[in-house]
C-alpha cells in the first residue's frame, strides 16, 4: 500500500443547508481549444474580500455544489492572502461555472502533494516536488565547500532532476534515508532515485547568457523564501549574486512554482543586464535526440536501464530559436532555447519525463506532451 505523507492544512468543508452564504463571486472558466483540459491551474483574486477568523474561502461547482480542491496563497508574503487557485475540468470548446464563497473553517489533514523546502541537513539544497516529478538546486554553503576544497560541495546553478515513480511525496523520506546511509537516494528501492548528473551543466532548465559564442551563468543561489505548499501548488523564490557575462553584469531572481499533475516547473525570472537568455537541457553523454517546434525544445536520451525526456516550453513572445552546444569541457554541453527578455523578465516551463515512471514510454509521447503543453499555455483558460 502506498504511504502518503500528510501535512496539516486548513480546509473548509460543506456548510449545512441552513447555513448557506452568498457567494463573493461567480466565476466562469472558458476553454477555447478543441481539446478537453484538466490539471491546469487558474487563479482568482481574493485580495479585496474580507473573512472573519472562523471562515475560509472555497470554490464550488455551480451546478453540483461540489467543493473543488483549492488553495489560498499569500503571494507577496505580507500576511494577507492574494489568490485562490484550483484546477477545473473543462470540455473542449466549452465553459463551466464556479462560485467563490466561504465556509466555516475546520482543521483537517490533506495530502500536500506540491511541496518544497530548504534542506540544511544535505548541505543547503532547495528541493521541490509534486505527484509526478521532483527537483533540487544548490545553495551558498555547497558553493563555499567547493571553493574551499572541502569534499561534498556542489558549485552549480543547474537544476537537478529526482526521478520519482510514485505519486506520493518522497523529498523528506529520501533525505532522511541519506542522512542514515550516505548516497542512499542514488539507489532505486522502488520509488525512484537520483541518478541525474548536473555538475556545472544547466541540468533541466537552468539559464545562461550567451555572449559571442560562449555561455555564462550564475553560481549557487544565495537566499530563498518559501511562499506556499499544498494540494495544488508549491512556490518559492531564489536569489543570486549578480554575475558576470564577459563584462556584462547580470542580476537574477527566480520565482519558481510547480503545480499538481504537471511534469514541468514554471520559472518566472527577473533579469537585468541582458536582452536575451538561454535555457539549457544538459546533453549528458550526447547520445540522445534533440527536437524543437515553434516554442519548445526536447532532449530524449538513453538513461541507465531506461530512457529520459527533458523539455522546455514557453510562449510565442519569448521564444527566439534553439541551438545544440557541444564542447569538450566537462558538463558544458547543453541544448539551449534562446529567449527574449521582455519588460525585465522571462517565463518558461522546464521538466522531464522518465520512462521507468510509466508516465511516458516513448520519445513521441514525450514530445506530444510538450506540444500539448505549448498549445495550452499559448491559449490559457479564460477566467470570466
Amino acid at each position: 500500500m502506498k504511504k502518503i505523507i500528510f501535512l496539516s492544512l486548513t480546509l473548509s468543508f460543506f456548510i449545512s443547508c441552513d447555513k448557506k452564504t452568498e457567494p463573493f463571486s461567480n466565476i466562469e472558466i472558458k476553454n477555447n481549444l478543441n481539446v478537453d483540459r484538466e490539471f491546469e491551474t487558474v487563479e482568482v483574486d481574493i485580495s479585496t474580500y474580507q473573512l472573519d477568523e472562523k471562515s475560509s474561502f472555497v470554490i464550488l461547482d455551480e451546478n453540483t455544489n461540489e467543493e473543488i480542491i483549492s488553495q489560498v496563497i499569500d503571494n507577496n508574503l505580507d500576511g494577507k492572502n492574494d489568490i485562490i487557485i484550483f484546477q477545473p475540468k473543462i470540455k473542449a470548446n466549452s465553459s463551466k461555472k464556479y462560485l467563490l464563497t466561504s465556509k466555516e473553517t475546520t482543521k483537517d489533514s490533506v495530502p500536500v502533494y506540491c511541496y518544497s523546502r530548504f534542506v540544511p541537513e544535505r548541505t543547503d539544497d532547495y528541493a521541490w516536488e509534486n505527484n509526478r516529478v521532483a527537483f533540487r538546486t544548490y545553495g551558498p554553503v555547497a558553493q563555499k565547500m567547493v571553493e574551499d576544497s572541502i569534499p561534498g560541495g556542489t558549485l552549480s546553478s543547474g537544476i537537478d532532476a529526482w526521478l520519482k515513480r510514485v505519486d506520493y511525496p518522497i523529498i523528506n523520506k529520501w533525505y532522511k534515508k541519506n542522512t542514515l546511509d550516505i548516497g542512499a537516494y542514488h539507489k532505486d528501492s522502488g520509488e525512484g532515485l537520483d541518478n541525474f548528473h548536473v555538475g556545472s551543466s544547466r541540468g533541466v532548465g537552468g539559464i545562461a547568457a550567451k555572449v559571442d559564442t560562449s555561455f555564462y551563468f550564475s553560481k549557487n543561489f544565495t537566499s530563498y523564501k518559501t511562499i506556499t505548499t499544498g494540494p495544488v501548488r508549491t512556490s518559492f523564490i531564489l536569489t543570486y549574486v549578480n554575475w558576470d557575462a564577459n563584462g556584462k553584469e547580470i542580476s537574477e531572481t527566480k520565482y519558481i512554482s510547480l503545480d499538481y499533475g504537471q511534469n514541468l516547473t514554471r520559472y518566472e525570472i527577473e533579469l537585468d543586464g541582458t536582452d536575451t537568455i538561454s535555457v539549457g537541457l544538459t546533453l549528458h553523454k550526447q547520445d540522445g535526440k534533440t527536437s524543437t517546434n515553434n516554442n519548445w525544445i526536447s532532449y530524449w536520451e538513453p538513461f541507465d536501464d531506461s530512457e529520459l525526456g527533458q523539455g522546455m516550453v514557453t510562449t510565442d513572445a519569448y521564444f527566439i530559436d534553439s541551438e545544440k552546444y557541444v564542447t569538450s569541457k566537462v558538463d558544458q554541453s547543453n541544448y539551449f532555447a534562446n529567449l527574449r527578455v521582455i519588460d525585465g523578465k522571462v517565463i518558461y516551463y522546464a521538466g522531464f519525463g522518465w520512462k521507468k515512471s510509466n508516465q511516458f514510454t516513448t520519445q513521441k509521447e514525450w514530445e506530444n506532451y510538450l506540444k500539448d503543453f505549448s498549445k495550452k499555455i499559448n491559449n490559457p483558460l479564460k477566467v470570466l
